[in-house]
């Protein structure tokens, strides 16, 4: 399976500022599958070591904090070599052990010949705890669920592949590519990006083993709240994950408390919030007032939308049937096209460091999807599900800020084109979004 994030595993390896490197993301998107098969490839040995399976790890961390006593300590107890520069050390679940965690800036202090990876399931919790957080002393890789264009790798689709990299101007896609590429985007939707959905399908083309193994991932998850450490904000993480589906079927998808129960407040599940967006479950987009630089500048804080890490457990989540993949464009418009944004989210976050806004305006009633900062140029996004092209929210958006508009973007099913200031991709072309906006920004 390629995932993309391998060449920066590669840059980190070869940097001569390497610190180390801890990998961040949800549950089950692979990462330590990512680190024991980087380990592979470019090392001549792998030592791993999961604190979670093996609680007796942990006391080497307890006793000292000298790497040169703690490097042996570890080489010895489980028989592993690990040498400097030609062993990759894994350390699994590191969240397990603060002091593990906190010894990282040792590392880089005084051993940084080693080359040093971790990754944890709930490892976003731990980061937000400033007692065990090594700052500045670590280099960060954000991994997430496999992209629409890893998945058509994953299945065998390079030549599909190949097309989306060859596209180089504004003709519209021929069908002989935009048919096939149109069904494979809708399968997508149906397994998203968790690794093991992806093998499974590519694999068996099994539907029925889908709906299982995202099922099993869900449950997993659940599971998780319950290591809150607050034992009353579990039941509370629970309602505000169970809202998910309904906040995105509204057609004002901001978050709304009172979703997540009848009389809420924000005081009472705010904490339950932040709980998932640190474990990287769900995304929180904030409401922007004006498009400026920084954008965080302009954030109403009091305005947001939630949307999951992965849009084929949305799908799931939300008891969508796979069925609905056979029937039409189904699958774009289910419950307001929220699986749509989920997937054109997914990927804007992939590509651009900012973390995306959204922008809108009352009475009358105007919003667009998405607001994203590309360098100094701040682009709005708007989402439609299906061919339908019409977009009233992105022209007064464009009215009101002329100034600061110097492109318009709109993902749809209709073909590419670029009508002025306006560029139409189609959904299955997002991943090549980045390169599409500096054609059309240089045209």
């Amino acid at each position: 399976m390629k995932r993309f994030v391998f060449d920066q595993l590669i840059a980190w390896k070869n940097s001569p500022i390497r610190k180390p490197l801890i990998l961040k993301g949800v549950r089950q998107v692979g990462k330590t599958w990512l680190l024991k098969e980087f380990g592979k490839q470019e090392y001549a040995h792998v030592a791993y070591f999961n604190f979670d399976e093996n609680e007796e790890y942990r006391d080497f961390f307890r006793m000292t904090k000298d790497v040169h006593r703690i490097i042996p300590n570890l080489s010895m107890a489980s028989g592993q070599t690990i040498s400097p520069k030609d062993t990759l050390i894994i350390f699994d679940e590191i969240q397990e052990s603060p002091e593990a965690l906190n010894t990282l800036k040792y590392f880089r202090e005084n051993a940084p010949e080693y080359h040093v990876a971790c990754a944890g399931s709930l490892l976003g919790i731990a980061l937000a705890k400033p007692s065990s957080f090594p700052v500045g002393q670590v280099d960060f890789l954000q991994v997430r669920p496999l992209t629409f264009t890893e998945f058509l790798l994953a299945c065998g689709q390079d030549n599909l592949v190949s097309y989306l990299d060859s596209v180089s101007d504004f003709e519209p896609i021929p069908a002989a590519f935009f048919n096939p590429l149109y069904e494979q985007l809708k399968m997508y939707y149906v397994t998203g990006g968790m690794p093991e959905v992806v093998r499974y399908w590519a694999e068996f083309h099994d539907v029925n083993l889908v709906q299982q193994t995202l099922q099993n991932i869900l449950e997993t998850y659940e599971r998780d709240f319950a290591k809150h450490p607050d034992r009353s904000t579990f039941p509370k993480i629970n309602m505000v994950w169970n809202s998910l589906p309904s906040q995105l079927s509204k057609e004002n998808k901001r978050f709304l408390y009172n979703v997540v129960k009848k009389g809420a407040r924000a005081r009472e599940y705010e904490n339950a919030l932040q709980w998932l967006v640190n474990a990287q479950l769900i995304y929180k987009i904030y409401r922007i007032t004006a498009p400026g630089l920084p954008l965080s500048a302009y954030d109403d804080i009091s305005a947001f939308k939630i949307y999951s890490a992965d849009v084929g457990l949305l799908r799931r989540q939300s008891k969508l049937a796979p069925t609905a993949f056979r029937e039409g464009n189904r699958l774009f418009t289910e419950f307001k096209g929220a699986l749509t944004e989920n997937y054109v989210l997914e990927a804007l976050s992939n590509q651009f460091e900012v973390t995306p806004r959204y922008w809108s305006r009352l009475n009358p009633s105007y919003e667009v999807d998405f607001i994203i900062q590309r360098d100094n140029d701040i682009i709005p996004v708007e989402v439609k599900a299906e061919d339908n092209v019409h977009s009233p929210s992105l022209k007064k958006y464009a009215e009101t800020f002329p100034e600061q508009t110097k492109l318009r973007l709109r993902f749809s099913m209709a073909n590419l084109h670029k009508d002025g200031n306006l560029l139409n991709v189609p959904l299955f072309l997002i991943d090549q979004v980045d390169r599409l906006m500096e054609l059309a920004l240089s045209d």
